[in-house]
């Protein structure tokens, strides 16, 4: 079953990571009070550069930054759009 989904990726200070994961988790629950389907964060705190792209790269990675990758599913184009407005 085909879905749509936004997918984000993130710089974040290690120092603040404890600080995002609250932030993450009160976006997710208006996202999915909105109707998303899922909302999922992931940290890839041991992702190397790439040869030409990677996540480090995509986000500047600075020293003492890991990166976020988080996504959003929904049923398709309009239920996305719908649950945005």
């Amino acid at each position: 079953m085909a879905r749509y989904v936004d997918g984000f990726i993130i710089a974040i200070p290690t120092a603040n990571v404890e600080a995002y994961r609250k932030l993450a988790r009160k976006a997710g629950k208006v996202w999915m009070e909105y109707g998303a389907l899922e909302y999922v964060e992931c940290i890839a705190d041991d992702v190397k550069p790439g040869k030409w792209t990677s996540f480090p790269q995509a986000v500047k990675l600075k020293p003492g930054e890991a990166v976020w990758f988080s996504w959003i599913v929904y049923k398709n184009r309009k239920h996305r759009d719908s649950v945005n407005k």
